[in-house]
């Protein structure tokens, strides 16, 4: 895995290989139940209770810590080209089940591509809303975090 930081335009790019299948790693998303098994770190449960990854649909799910505290995330999907690529905006939701305006989102853009030889590269790019929501993200370590849940999607791609 490979980060690339660039705070002048907000984003953080993060590259991974993977031995599976172009096809095989678009189901890593597409398959709710897998998604639950990799995208939150091990110490965290993550439920998928809604799956649509249709233009305008929205994943949504329940996230509980180790410590039991309750968490509902979201992604917005705002393009997909399965199994090629797929944008979302990514935010949690308040207890009405809407998406929370006072946790400012970030937008995520997946590209799938054959890797030379056979296999799949990943490149995930997070765009922030502000240099703040930047450093807050750095400060909860997302690059560690996002190490863990790809080891995970790789663990869950050989398995």
């Amino acid at each position: 895995m490979s980060v690339t930081k660039d705070p002048a335009n907000l984003t953080m790019t993060v590259v991974a290989e993977f031995d599976a299948e172009l096809p095989r790693v678009w189901q890593l998303f597409a398959d709710p139940r897998q998604l639950e098994r990799w995208w939150t770190p091990a110490e965290y449960r993550l439920s998928v209770t809604h799956h649509d990854l249709s233009v305008g649909g929205y994943v949504r799910a329940q996230v509980i810590g180790p410590d039991g505290q309750k968490a509902n995330p979201y992604w917005r999907i705002t393009a997909v080209d399965a199994p090629w690529s797929m944008a979302w905006e990514d935010g949690f939701l308040n207890d009405r089940g809407e998406p929370d305006p006072t946790m400012p989102f970030t937008t995520l853009l997946l590209t799938l591509d054959h890797r030379d030889g056979d296999g799949t590269v990943m490149t995930l790019v997070i765009t922030f809303p502000s240099t703040e929501s930047m450093e807050m993200h750095e400060a909860m370590d997302l690059q560690a975090q996002m190490a863990q849940v790809l080891s995970q999607a790789e663990a869950l791609l050989s398995g």
